[in-house]
């Protein structure tokens, strides 16, 4: 039997289960106080198995009868505990039989918005990763497979669930999905709604029927997700041979939600704020967003659902190669160099932190606690960067043939890394065991360069290290492609890009028949997930900043020089030097870029990337000193470059009707960092001025975020004038309040936010908003010498741990980086963390956050 305390469970443990399932019918009579779910499972036994027990999945469940083909249990034939159910096999003698069980369960108690739960009067339902046991009896593990039947009972006039629908009568709904599913694909959604409805023809002439249901005046906010959504259909036809395979798909926009969104089968429930959107109440990334997931949860028909996850240890099976495709969408509509570095950015950000902390661990996990918390920038992000190495190593055919290999041999399957690499090894005749390192060894390898010239030869040479991580000290060399190309003095290319394929710790190539030493452009298109610690000269890097033919290397060349500069003034207050402030000036004036390359140029690397750059060369990070030293450079390179400023911001304004597209989407953010960086020279003025006469979101938040930073608290109480009545709006109102308050004040501003009476704590994006705010978007505040920051995310983590512990363990990563602060910070994140470690009651989710984390401040 398991126990109920928390425990490691291991990849190497894998069994198969003991029974296989044919058909699944669920009875619901929804009631939020009183649900009562009937289900009719028809078992088969799996000859795969190692013995005959049937152990199912169920937490939070009251069980009102339980019976075997038709002959009711008794007590004394299953093991009941508060996690599972358990018939011995003596009890099932035949190879197949039917289980029959009613439970009863309460929706609206349900705060931890896993399982099914109440949103805004809603029911609706989270069941990935392990939500379903919360609903019924069930093996609620991936590579149990069943088509569904699904009926339900509520006076709700929208009933939904997988598949197609059958049948609607009064008050009851019949639902059936033909293609066979694990549990976490579940869904139900019940509630006064409305339909934003289109069709899509399939290029095999089928006709679907589409629908995002919202609240009752969301409407008119629906019709861009629906765009989004046609748009992803097509060109996952176009691109990856797939087709839609039910009569209809359903969105819901579900206001509580601990996620972006999840893709049941035919049935995707969102987080509002990724369908909403008008142009006065979303930002140009808000769109941009909501393209790329719902083109995410779209994709995930057939890299998720079609085929899934054998355990969740394989979670990178599906999300990572699903990223991937989404990235390569949103690169096809919104275009491949400025998508390629936000993808980066998000990255760099996210992934490469955390591979640097204590909560490191590979694409493929080797172990967990709670598999909630393995749902992480390394599986989703870097794992999408391992699919992208692997397609740069085969060529695109033999990504393409190796894909339609993929759909063809296991469809309908839950499947294993092991699987999926078998596929490219007998598609494209490559042995990929060195490859799987990628999957198996946590980390950011660190390339160090080195280079030589002589004759007619360039000579370069890469090293390749891995720190150790928890759990691995050791790492072997990976396969690791570097796309490079040479550029001379002048900036002309003479040599075109060509991958070099490291699979040794130090390894040498040669490039003959040059005139003279050149210019290495090193990682174009960041070939890998890596970090590149070469350092060319000043001159060089200038040159590739203004004549790279790679666009993300020309913007990594500015970005290096940026870093290189800030970590100048932080170590010995070394001032940013003249010919840097004109490079950036001059990509900022060159009209030939695209505006939102520009941009990004022009958008100095965060504070917590400067953090960890000081780390790298060996300084202490100091978060309040790091905040004071962006902004100093900041107001430096507008003063370098202000005519040009001025003269971008007047050029880029975008007249008439708001559109979304990439274009109009690049001038505005290149007009609004124009007036970020004027703001220190006197641009309140002109600020006030786009905040009283925006037409768009956009425009509008970005005046609204400079009127912060100057310290106008009158408007944050227009702007909540003006959008009180819109909840998402708000939530960007809360965030920037905190995010934009000078790092002395962010800790009352978020204390004092919490205290409005709009601040519901139990709704994730509300609580992000202030919590997140300032730990992600305020590090100086966070970080604030007084540890006052620490002790107030540890107060809500701890108050939000017993409603939501998902949300709770996910907010505590802000800890993540401790190790690398000073002695007494250090101190009072570790005093926190102890506090939350001795919690009393401390959910599975954030008692294994904070002992990891704990763990990486014993072994320093």
């Amino acid at each position: 039997m398991p126990s109920d305390g928390p425990q490691t469970i291991h990849l190497a443990d894998y069994t198969p289960p003991n029974w296989l399932i044919e058909s699944v019918e669920l009875d619901f009579a929804l009631d939020p106080k009183a649900t009562r779910v009937t289900s009719r499972i028809r078992f088969t036994r799996n000859p795969a198995a190692r013995d005959g027990d049937l152990h199912l999945d169920g937490e939070q469940l009251t069980l009102l009868s339980a019976a075997i083909d038709g002959t009711p249990l008794s007590e004394n034939e299953y093991q009941k505990t508060d996690t599972a159910l358990t018939v011995p096999a003596q009890r099932l003698r035949d190879d197949a039989f039917t289980w029959e069980a009613e439970v009863q369960i309460a929706p609206a108690e349900n705060t931890a918005l896993e399982g099914l739960y109440m949103s805004g009067g809603m029911f609706c339902t989270q069941c990935e990763a392990e939500g379903f046991r919360k609903i019924t009896y069930y093996p609620d593990r991936p590579d149990v497979m069943a088509p569904f039947t699904v009926r339900i009972d509520s006076p709700m006039p929208v009933l939904l669930s997988n598949g197609n629908p059958v049948e609607r009568h009064g008050h009851i709904a019949e639902w059936h999905d033909p293609w066979p599913k694990p549990s976490y694909l579940f869904a139900l959604v019940a509630g006064d709604l409305v339909a934003y409805s289109d069709h899509f023809v399939t290029r095999a002439g089928r006709n679907v029927a589409l629908n995002i249901w919202v609240r009752r005046g969301d409407e008119d906010k629906s019709h861009y997700a629906m765009g989004a959504l046609k748009r992803a259909m097509t060109w996952d036809e176009q691109v990856y041979g797939r087709e839609y395979d039910l009569d209809v798909f359903n969105i819901v926009a579900v206001d509580d939600f601990n996620m972006g969104a999840m893709e049941n089968k035919g049935l995707n429930v969102f987080n509002s704020k990724y369908v909403l959107a008008s142009p006065e109440t979303a930002t140009d990334r808000d769109f941009e967003f909501i393209e790329s997931i719902i083109a995410h949860e779209y994709f995930h028909n057939w890299t998720g659902n079609r085929i899934t996850c054998r355990d969740w240890f394989q979670l990178c099976l599906k999300e990572g190669l699903t990223v991937f495709r989404d990235q390569q969408f949103s690169e096809d509509m919104r275009g491949h160099a400025v998508q390629r570095i936000d993808n980066v950015l998000m990255l760099r950000a996210q992934q490469f932190r955390e591979d640097a902390g204590p909560l490191a661990h590979p694409v493929r996990p080797e172990s967990y606690q709670e598999i909630n918390n393995f749902y992480s920038a390394t599986v989703y992000k870097k794992g999408a960067e391992v699919i992208g190495m692997l397609k740069r190593l085969v060529g695109d055919a033999g990504y393409a043939k190796a894909l339609d290999l993929y759909f063809c041999r296991h469809d309908g399957e839950a499947a294993t890394i092991e699987d999926w690499l078998t596929v490219f090894e007998d598609a494209t005749d490559r042995d990929l065991g060195q490859f799987k390192r990628w999957y198996t060894q946590a980390g950011t390898p660190r390339l160090t360069v080195s280079d030589s010239f002589s004759g007619d030869t360039y000579r370069i040479e890469f090293t390749q290290t891995t720190k150790p991580t928890p759990g691995q000290p050791d790492k072997a060399p990976q396969v690791i492609p570097v796309a490079i190309g040479l550029l001379d003095e002048t900036g002309a290319e003479v040599e075109p890009t060509r991958v070099l394929e490291l699979t040794e710790e130090r390894q040498a190539f040669h490039f003959h028949g040059l005139t003279a030493r050149p210019v290495p452009s090193i990682l174009r298109g960041f070939s890998a997930p890596v970090i590149l610690d070469h350092s060319p000269s000043f001159a060089d890097r200038a040159l590739l900043l203004a004549h790279d033919t790679d666009p993300f290397n020309m913007w990594e060349a500015g970005r290096s020089l940026s870093r290189e500069t800030l970590i100048g003034m932080l170590a010995d207050d070394t001032p940013p030097a003249t010919a840097y402030l004109q490079a950036l000036s001059t990509v900022a004036g060159n009209d030939t870029l695209d505006p939102a390359f520009r941009a990004l140029v022009l958008s100095l690397p965060s504070e917590d990337d400067i953090a960890q750059g000081a780390v790298d060369t060996g300084l202490v990070p100091d978060p309040v000193q790091i905040h004071a030293t962006r902004k100093a450079l900041s107001k430096a390179i507008a003063e370098a470059a202000t005519d040009t400023l001025i003269t971008l911001y007047d050029a880029m304004e975008t007249p008439g009707t708001y559109s979304s597209d990439a274009t109009s989407a690049g001038k505005r953010a290149l007009r609004n960092t124009a007036l970020r960086l004027l703001m220190p020279l006197g641009g309140q003025p002109r600020a006030q001025a786009q905040y009283d006469g925006a037409t768009n979101m956009t425009d509008q938040l970005a005046a609204f975020a400079c009127l912060l930073e100057t310290g106008d608290d009158s408007v944050a109480g227009r702007f909540y004038q003006q959008w009180h009545d819109d909840r998402l709006v708000m939530d960007k109102w809360f965030m920037l309040q905190v995010a934009h308050a000078a790092p002395e004040r962010a800790v009352s501003v978020a204390r004092s936010l919490t205290e409005h009476p709009y601040f519901d704590w139990k709704n994730p994006n509300r609580f992000r908003s202030v919590i997140g705010g300032l730990t992600m978007a305020n590090p100086a505040g966070f970080h604030d010498p007084s540890g006052a920051g620490y002790a107030f995310l540890t107060d809500w983590i701890l108050r939000l741990d017993k409603a939501n512990p998902q949300t709770a363990a996910r907010m505590s990563s802000a800890f993540e980086t401790w190790t690398r602060y000073d002695a007494d910070r250090q101190g009072m994140i570790r005093d926190q963390l102890e506090r939350i470690a001795g919690t009393e009651g401390l959910s599975r989710d954030l008692s294994e956050m904070a002992g990891r984390m704990l763990k990486a401040g014993q072994s320093d």
